[in-house]
């Protein structure tokens, strides 16, 4: 069995964002960047599935983006992965997701993948549209949404999380591709001795521009803050005199009070 979980490098969801001068997207100056969360679900659980089926299984971790993520790579490799493949793009912030699918399922489709996982969507852009678009370019059967996942004999059975509170329950005959999301599992901790085996792992840098053939179907015209909303007002004194003017600012400004 192969095995193939894309990954994307994202900032720390607690950085200060703000736009770039071309306004297409967010200033990197001093962040910090990690995996995407859903991702890392991808990973445990393909290498959850790679320890069930003992040395058969050959899993392979693919991103897209600049030189720095190699480091989240390296962080996939060391929870167990075998290789990677690093598609080498500076400018991958600019790619839509029809785009980052078409390099992802052009790479795929002369390596033989039974089984590819992503993340439910990425924490940045949060398009939620990757994984179901590499799974129709490359006409595989796909799930999405799991929190539940079990494999037995060439069949995926995938749990489903639906709206409500609702539950899914669906089965997928290989190749398959299905897209992860919290509750699925727990991400394991690299340990230090697997760390430092991952460093000697295979990482193979490829060109985005000799798999990229497709432009953007949906390009990124603007990227802006929300607008700015009036200002609080903090009231001080005396209590009873407090209650007077908030009673007055409601009739004022509000239906509160008639």
């Amino acid at each position: 069995m192969k095995i193939l979980v894309c990954i994307k490098q994202v900032p720390d969801m607690e950085s200060r964002f703000k736009p770039a001068a071309d306004g297409l997207w967010f200033e990197e100056t001093d962040l910090a960047w990690r995996m995407n969360e859903y991702d890392e679900y991808a990973v445990e659980q393909a290498v959850q599935l790679k320890e069930q089926l003992g040395s058969e299984p050959e899993l392979t971790i693919l991103s897209i983006g600049p030189d720095r993520v190699v480091e989240a790579i390296k962080k996939a490799l060391a929870m167990g992965a075998d290789k990677a493949a690093h598609i080498q793009d500076s400018a991958s912030h600019h790619k839509d997701p029809w785009q980052i699918a078409s390099i992802i399922a052009a790479y795929a489709k002369d390596n033989g993948f039974d089984l590819i996982l992503t993340g439910m969507q990425s924490q940045d852009r949060g398009s939620a549209q990757v994984g179901v678009l590499v799974a129709e370019l490359l006409g595989l059967s796909c799930a999405t949404t799991l929190i539940g996942f079990s494999y037995d004999d060439g069949i995926v059975s995938a749990k489903r999380e639906l709206e409500g509170g609702l539950k899914g329950l669906v089965t997928l005959q290989l190749p398959a591709l299905v897209t992860c999301q919290l509750g699925l599992n727990v991400p394991r901790y690299p340990t230090l001795p697997n760390i430092m085996k991952a460093k000697k792992k295979e990482i193979q840098a490829i060109p985005v521009a000799t798999l990229l053939s497709e432009q953007a179907s949906a390009p990124t015209t603007g990227f802006y803050p929300p607008a700015r909303k009036g200002g609080g007002i903090v009231l001080e004194g005396d209590v009873a005199d407090l209650a007077q003017k908030l009673v007055a600012i409601l009739k004022e400004k509000t239906t509160v009070v008639r």
